[in-house]
């Protein structure tokens, strides 16, 4: 993973898109500065992301660059980064439970769900002990309580009502990796295993496998889950990154195609799970 977080990535992709402003406009830090009445460090502390622009700063600024007809399109701009990065810390508080049906609503009016995992077997897909084990991880990792462990794995298994019905369609695409990632050992696993192998008989499920060693057009990248063309999710260690912008949505719509395109599927896809299993009991 990128030391650099999402989060900081956006801020800085906003302070350059402020930098063209004034680049456009023919300023120098020192006179946009001046026009703004702000101490000259400011404008360049803005632009290279270390210092988070007001909304108030942000109308001065295009006003000053002679765009004012670009304020409200850069408000909603800079609104949108200030809301795509949600810090895993703030979210659970809430408890583990609460977070598996707080997006039941958004599952459940999605037509298409696209999604790619290169570690974990998806949440749609996992079983009951697969995601306990999965909760039991999160908990140690983010010194949660373990009281309510149980009752997340029950709620996020909910959502899985959802495959097979034709009301959504749905689309996942898994590194063979993700099948080697041991949770919970070997009996867990194989459950894991025969669990993927019935939802790939589902109608309306695509399930791809990106086998081990396969020449690559795309390399492997965090988990990212696309609803429709509306709203992307990616998670990471420390956060999950969420937006709506037509240009991230677009950029992860390309993302997955290309993904997709390097996958198997069908009786191909059901020997690398079954490869996975043999694998894993050493035959």
């Amino acid at each position: 993973m990128s030391d650099l977080k999402p989060s900081n990535a956006a801020k800085m992709a906003f302070g350059i898109r402020l930098r063209d402003l004034r680049l456009d406009a023919e300023l120098t830090g020192v006179e946009l500065a001046g026009r703004c009445g702000w101490h000259k460090t400011k404008v360049s502390k803005i632009e290279h992301g270390t210092q988070k622009p007001t909304e108030s700063d942000v109308r001065v600024w295009a006003t000053a660059c002679g765009a004012v007809g670009q304020v409200m399109e850069l408000i909603a701009t800079h609104r949108e980064v200030e809301q795509m990065w949600l810090e895993y810390r703030r979210e659970l508080r809430a408890g583990q439970k609460h977070i598996q049906l707080r997006s039941m609503a958004l599952y459940e009016r999605t037509r298409l769900l696209r999604a790619y995992e290169a570690l974990f077997i998806p949440g749609f897909l996992q079983t009951f002990r697969y995601a306990l084990v999965q909760f039991e991880i999160h908990a140690r990792l983010h010194g949660l309580p373990t009281e309510d462990l149980e009752q997340a794995a029950r709620n996020r298994l909910v959502r899985q009502r959802l495959l097979g019905t034709g009301t959504n369609s749905f689309s996942f695409v898994l590194e063979a990796s993700a099948l080697y990632t041991g949770i919970g050992g070997a009996e867990v696993m194989s459950e894991q295993f025969d669990r993927l192998l019935e939802v790939t008989a589902m109608p309306y499920v695509s399930i791809g496998v990106i086998p081990l060693g396969h020449q690559r057009s795309l390399y492997p990248g965090e988990a990212f889950y696309l609803f429709d063309e509306q709203h992307v999710r990616q998670e990471f260690w420390t956060g999950l990154l969420r937006s709506s912008r037509p240009d991230d949505i677009s950029y992860f719509v390309r993302a997955f195609a290309a993904l997709r395109d390097q996958a198997v599927y069908g009786r191909a896809a059901r020997e690398e799970i079954e490869t996975a299993r043999r694998h894993l009991r050493g035959t």
